[in-house]
């Protein structure tokens, strides 16, 4: 049926077609909160409360005029079972669903493949970069200079499959694994390590623009150079909601309270 039909039909029905629109989100300000989603250990993002998620999170709900109530989750297996478990069905074991997940990737085939929710508003770009101490590699001429260097890669991460596999494991011997990006970074900072490959993000957080850590740019044939977009997301019904969250999200990118946001972490904003 296409639209115009649909439309004719529900007005023989008596029926609003803003109606499942505004309900939502009537609803919402009933409640007068905003259950926002945010993972578990994923910092500078969200970890134990706070990080850039949940700062964008309260600032987006107070431009609501709705208080915040957090949900933080550990990520599933993969972002579709998060979607679910978060979005728009709820954990088997009672927990959720929320009113809107943060850091989700705006990604076409993820909207495809899940459209019982709603992708929108990308309010970062997220890439890969090696953060080298510039005692240990004075210079740097791209992999090779890599050669024989202690590497610290998070364990089951981008990071790690990039690096063990580059070059038919060429650097093998000397990539170090670490539990998290942050602990591979303080190796760094420690003399333990020679360089560390990890998101900018981790990067820029944990060295906050020390000149004695610079970073550089790798190009992976595995990896696309642009990195990839991360937004939020809603049941695919809460139109009205994902309207006035992106509304809010484009009034704090143009006023430069966005990019101020992220400088508190010590991140720099890279806008989609």
């Amino acid at each position: 049926m296409n639209r115009r039909r649909f439309v004719l039909a529900c007005a023989a029905l008596g029926l609003s077609m803003a109606a499942p629109v505004w309900a939502d989100w009537d609803k919402l300000r009933e409640t007068g909160t905003l259950k926002v989603a945010v993972y578990n250990e994923f910092a500078p993002f969200s970890d134990k409360g706070a990080g850039i998620d949940v700062d964008l999170a309260q600032a987006l709900a107070a431009k609501l005029g709705l208080k915040l109530s957090l949900m933080p989750f550990p990520a599933d297996e993969e972002v579709a079972d998060d979607l679910r478990n978060m979005v728009w069905k709820g954990h088997y074991l009672g927990y959720g669903p929320a009113d809107l997940m943060m850091h989700v990737p705006v990604d076409n085939r993820l909207m495809n493949d899940n459209p019982q929710v709603r992708i929108f508003a990308p309010y970062y770009v997220e890439t890969l970069r090696l953060v080298r101490s510039a005692q240990s590699i004075p210079q740097f001429e791209g992999l090779g200079s890599l050669g024989g260097k202690r590497i610290g890669v998070e364990k089951v991460s981008i990071s790690g499959m990039l690096m063990l596999g580059e070059g038919e494991g060429r650097f093998r011997d000397h990539v170090h694994i670490y539990p998290s990006a942050g602990e591979a970074l303080a190796a760094l900072k420690e003399g333990k390590l020679d360089a560390v490959l990890a998101k900018r993000s981790e990067i820029e957080a944990a060295m906050r623009g020390d000149p004695a850590f610079p970073l550089e740019d790798l190009n992976f044939q595995r990896m696309p150079r642009a990195g990839w977009a991360v937004g939020m997301a809603v049941r695919k019904s809460d139109e009205e909601l994902a309207r006035r969250l992106q509304a809010a999200l484009n009034e704090m990118s143009a006023s430069g309270e966005l990019s101020v946001l992220f400088a508190k972490h010590g991140v720099q904003v890279a806008k989609p």
